[in-house]
């Protein structure tokens, strides 16, 4: 456990806060396996109804720190086995996952999002998916689960171009239910979680598992990506993407004539 993730109940709910002040919420592979290990652990406690996860301090999370993220990449080649079990723990939660999305919601701030039941935003939360920026490729089966809730044109231009979504976007997008004050947004969450554990649980359930359909389309994506993402890893546009953003210089990925 780490205490960058903050987990507390309120009552049926597990809370889960990010909780990186210094470094805007980036998350690392220890908050990973915070995330994953709660999620789990409260899927399997008849107590709990639903999770919340949220950030603080304005900001819900940068995505993944890339330092952290660039060291685990050059030592195995790969995104990290934390990184890998959250995503793949996604599609397959059982119980109602809700987020209150305060300031940037940046990457995997942004995809974990189309696997939520509910997503409440304060006005200022932004949301972005700068995957290509990085000579990567997008994750979480982000290319599947975008273009089929905002459509195909609205998810190139957020996932091809970069182009960040304002919370009044993301309502539009059908990504986003409600934009609640920033002062209320927990409460809010808590709210509409604590509706939700008040319904009888099995009942829930199967609702929640027929509106969600296979999870095994998402996982086969997810897998997709992710063999996508490690080639992407070790390919030149990277090297050079990673190389630019901590030299704090534009990167060039064509060669000079």
């Amino acid at each position: 456990m780490t205490s960058e993730i903050a987990i507390w109940r309120d009552g049926p709910i597990q809370v889960l806060r990010i909780a990186r002040r210094e470094k805007k919420n980036a998350l690392t592979g220890a908050m990973y396996r915070a995330l994953v290990d709660a999620i789990e652990a409260g899927d399997a406690d008849d107590t709990i109804g639903a999770h919340i996860i949220t950030g603080s301090d304005g900001v819900f999370t940068a995505g993944n720190d890339i330092g952290d993220f660039l060291s685990t990449a050059r030592g195995t080649g790969d995104l990290g086995k934390d990184v890998l079990r959250f995503i793949r723990l996604l599609p397959v939660i059982k119980k109602p996952l809700i987020a209150a999305v305060d300031g940037n919601a940046i990457g995997i701030g942004t995809t974990m999002l189309f696997h939520c039941d509910l997503v409440y935003a304060a006005p200022d939360a932004t949301f972005a998916t700068p995957f290509l920026d990085l000579g990567v490729v997008p994750e979480a089966a982000s290319s599947l689960l975008m273009p089929r809730r905002m459509g195909y044109a609205r998810a190139f231009a957020m996932l091809a171009l970069g182009d960040p979504l304002s919370a009044d976007d993301a309502v539009a997008a059908g990504f986003v239910n409600a934009i609640v004050p920033a002062s209320d947004i927990e409460a809010t969450a808590i709210a509409a979680a604590k509706r939700l554990a008040s319904k009888p649980p099995e009942a829930l359930a199967i609702a929640r598992r027929m509106m969600r359909g296979d999870p095994a389309e998402i996982l086969s994506r997810t897998d997709e990506e992710v063999a996508a993402f490690r080639a992407r890893l070790r390919s030149p546009e990277a090297i050079e993407a990673f190389t630019a953003f901590f030299e704090k210089r534009p990167p060039n990925f064509r060669k000079s004539a």
